[in-house]
């Protein structure tokens, strides 16, 4: 074999041993660049689930933050027969006559049962606060209002057709949540100013004290709240 021969053996075989070098760095290359790549959409698929889960998660605790009040009458669900929130009544179109009364309904109210016609019907307080007012009302009666916080907003609770009497908190004294207030007044007396046997139970939007049992357009109505939908 010619020295011309050897040269060429060995200039291939340096050529076969570069090559093959080559080929594994291009391939450790190429599996480098794919894991980098797997890591990348390993991230943003971590990071994106970890932005919708606590939203997921905030949610739910919205949810289950929201306000609850407790029932101002015990089994409050059956009572709700005649007057909801909202219903626009008439002398001539309402679900009590007769009726003394027209506009939209501030408040709910919370009928009695026949049976409880000579019965003292507790009245207890919705949420925890302190009471604002406790007095004589035309078209209540005994009434009484509460401040209160709802889902960290100033409200005022109002209870109307109390027995003004049987209220014996004093004006300025704490209420906790589920304590008794008094009890519905005396149906078609003075205590419920010639009403029917019932509690009225009104929730007004801010630290303001309004009484008003009706109002007369739904602009005026939005700054009331219906009970119904927050009681336990």
């Amino acid at each position: 074999m010619n020295s011309r021969k050897i040269i060429l053996i060995i200039v291939l075989l340096i050529a076969l041993a570069a090559g093959l070098v080559f080929i594994k760095y291009f391939l450790k290359s190429l599996a480098i660049q794919s894991q980098n790549s797997m890591n990348r959409n390993s991230s943003v698929t971590g990071s994106q689930f970890q932005s919708s889960e606590p939203e997921s998660l905030q949610e739910t605790q919205v949810q289950n933050s929201k306000a609850a009040l407790s029932p101002p009458i015990g089994n409050w669900q059956a009572r709700v027969v005649k007057k909801p929130f909202g219903i626009k009544v008439s002398p001539t179109n309402s679900p009590v006559q007769p009726e003394k009364f027209s506009g939209y309904h501030t408040g709910t109210d919370f009928e009695t049962f026949p049976d409880e016609a000579d019965k003292d019907v507790p009245v207890f307080a919705i949420c925890g606060g302190s009471l604002l007012v406790k007095e004589y009302a035309s078209g209540y009666g005994g009434v009484a209002v509460q401040e209160c916080k709802l889902n960290g907003n100033d409200i005022t609770a109002i209870y109307g057709h109390l027995k003004l009497a049987s209220i014996s908190a004093n004006e300025g004294q704490q209420l906790a949540a589920g304590s008794q207030i008094g009890i519905l007044g005396k149906g078609y007396s003075r205590e419920t100013d010639g009403e029917r046997k019932h509690l009225h139970l009104g929730i007004h939007n801010g630290a303001s004290i309004d009484i008003k049992g009706y109002v007369q357009t739904p602009a005026e109505l939005d700054q009331w709240i219906d009970a119904a939908k927050y009681l336990k």
